[in-house]
């Protein structure tokens, strides 16, 4: 017959365990970099090697201050190499303080008010048919659809970005990472 202390032992264990567990499961590697739910979005993104031209963007348009805020916000992040896609010059000419508006404005496509991890994300699809219209925060849309068990979400243009790590969880929402900057009418 086990002891008082004993069951309690085997309870704390169990439970450090499965803490332990669950932690290890929520947090992801981006850009080869931690990130931590506890943690907002700019803390988070400033450690990923992947991307670096989307902080200095977030910078340059001075939303900084925005996606430190409460929130909460879903972002899809594209990485360095998805903005080295676009036309030659692109991004120097965006980063130029005279395109601030601009550059703010695609950024801010980006942006979904609330949080919509991927199971959210996924319900508003099956929701909508095969397909979810997300108003953005410039106040455009984008079409979200799954197939072949990814995600990808089609801007105003035509475009459109595969989601390649879902629910990057923040402190103030979530990130999904894609593989192309995606841009409005």
């Amino acid at each position: 017959m086990q002891s008082k202390f004993h069951r309690f032992a085997s309870i704390a264990l169990a439970v450090a365990m499965a803490a332990g567990a669950v932690s290890a499961v929520a947090q992801v590697m981006v850009g080869g970099a931690p990130m931590y739910p506890t943690k907002d979005i700019i803390d988070n993104a400033v450690n990923s090697k992947d991307h670096t031209t989307l902080v200095a963007a977030v910078k340059a348009a001075g939303l900084v201050d925005t996606l430190k805020g409460p929130g909460p916000f879903t972002v899809f992040a594209p990485t360095n190499e998805a903005f080295a896609a676009l036309p030659a010059g692109t991004v120097d000419t965006l980063l130029k303080p005279e395109n601030k508006a601009t550059l703010t404005g695609i950024l801010t496509y980006h942006v979904v008010p609330g949080k919509l991890d991927a199971a959210a994300l996924t319900q508003k699809i099956k929701d909508g048919k095969g397909m979810a219209s997300l108003k953005t925060v410039a106040g455009g849309t984008l079409v979200a659809k799954a197939s072949g068990g990814k995600v990808t979400v089609t801007d105003e243009k035509g475009g459109t970005a595969t989601v390649t790590t879902p629910d990057v969880i923040q402190s103030n929402g979530v990130i999904h990472v894609v593989d192309k900057v995606l841009l409005p009418k």
